[in-house]
């Protein structure tokens, strides 16, 4: 792996090294430098930073990592991530290697967001090696340990590997039993794998050993039946959920609503119904698959009043809400409609990816918008790490929106007068 010294101690906690007493390197982390904000506030600001050097910053200066062991959890996660899109591995290793000189290494919930925050980055050797370095820091194994090494294998995409340490690992430690969560990772592997019928197997096994299937694991198998195209399999498996008195939540309806939205908007809204029926809230999901519906009958009206009445339905878009809209308003080339539902996008910190925004600003140059093109690029550009803008340059390049070209052109009518 190669390393990094991108870490800028304006951003981060100083990093030391100490030399451990077999002689290795210990990656020991100083305190921060800067103001202290709660974890709960730091989860909230990395919801919506993407610069990796940002997000190190808040992450550094988190007043107390254990206030909420899943906050702070899923704060390093996020943070991972932000790094793991800029391929900053060497980063990713010091931040979590850092951690291990924390006095709550020796408990195993606290170490186990080590392993499974290695597998955010897909760094699944990394998590390996340190699960089977937990000894060397007196901290126990059992379920909670094993489980963030299925996931770190899950996150690291490789799905074939799963069902090999479901299988191994129990073997090598005696305290480690799987529970309903290890069998639940190992269903999603193979529903992951494109194998929903090798999930059945399994949830068979579970019920013949006592163990508690759970409405997740159902909801993954019928997700991954319904993208398979058994739909007969997958209704069975509805009524089999129905049946036993599963506790049918929006995940499971909005699996059910992901596969309707092929059939028609009408169909939706039936299920969108039966769902409040229930007593459950229709989320954001829900709508989306409903606006998407729409969109793709061409009914653009009716997807616009989908949007616009979320906030009716105590919901609020997301970045698959602005990315489905700006799309298909880029396809019926209504540009300056989509360019506002860009703004808005802006707004709620849910900017659509590169590919959707794309069309929209070629869509803007072409009827002679440039002004409205040059203006999301700049935005763009504020939002993102320099990582991220090369295909932005690049798209500017062939427009002609860059300040040379723009200075060219003027030249040129000078010469020109």
């Amino acid at each position: 792996m190669a390393s990094s010294s991108r870490i800028s101690l304006r951003y981060v906690r100083r990093f030391a090294t100490a030399a451990a007493a077999d002689g290795s390197t210990i990656v020991e982390a100083a305190a921060p430098s800067s103001g202290k904000i709660s974890v709960s506030k730091a989860k909230s600001i990395l919801r919506k930073v993407h610069d990796p050097d940002k997000a190190l910053e808040i992450y550094s200066n988190v007043s107390n990592h254990s206030a909420s062991p899943v906050s702070s959890r899923y704060a390093q996660e996020l943070t991972v991530r932000r790094l793991a899109k800029c391929r900053r591995f060497s980063d990713i290793e010091t931040l979590i290697e850092s951690s291990k000189n924390d006095p709550k290494i020796k408990q195993e919930p606290f170490y186990s967001t080590l392993i499974r925050s290695y597998g955010r980055a897909s760094m699944f050797d990394h998590a390996m090696r340190a699960f089977e370095q937990m000894d060397q820091y007196g901290t126990p194994r059992s379920a909670v340990s094993f489980n963030a090494l299925l996931n770190a294998c899950l996150h690291s995409q490789k799905f074939d590997n799963v069902p090999q340490l479901f299988d191994e690992i129990p073997q090598r430690y005696n305290n480690i039993i799987p529970d309903k969560i290890s069998y639940g990772i190992l269903i999603k592997s193979y529903c992951d794998s494109g194998s929903p019928q090798k999930a059945i197997e399994i949830m068979r096994q579970m019920e013949g050993k006592g163990i508690e299937v759970t409405t997740i694991s159902f909801t993954t198998t019928l997700s991954s039946l319904y993208k398979n195209g058994e739909l007969e399999l997958a209704e069975n498996l509805w009524n089999e959920m129905v049946k036993k008195g599963c506790e049918l939540d929006n995940a499971a309806y909005n699996v059910r609503i992901m596969s309707a939205q092929k059939e028609s908007p009408e169909r939706v809204k039936e299920l969108i119904e039966e769902m409040s029926s229930m007593g459950l809230k229709p989320d954001t999901i829900s709508y989306n698959y409903l606006m998407t519906a729409y969109c793709e009958k061409g009914m653009l009206d009716e997807a616009k009043k989908v949007y616009e009445g979320l906030e009716g339905n105590n919901c609020a878009p997301n970045a698959a809400t602005f990315r489905t809209l700006i799309f298909h308003l880029c396809y019926s080339r209504l540009f300056e409609q989509g360019y506002a539902i860009f703004k808005k996008s802006v707004y709620m910190h849910k900017i659509p990816d590169f590919n959707t925004l794309k069309h929209l600003v070629v869509g803007l140059v072409e009827n002679k918008k440039k002004d409205d093109a040059k203006g999301l690029i700049r935005t763009v550009k504020k939002k993102f790490p320099p990582s991220f803008l090369n295909a932005w340059e690049k798209l500017e390049e062939e427009l002609g929106l860059n300040s040379r070209n723009d200075a060219s052109s003027s030249s040129a009518k000078e010469a020109a007068a």
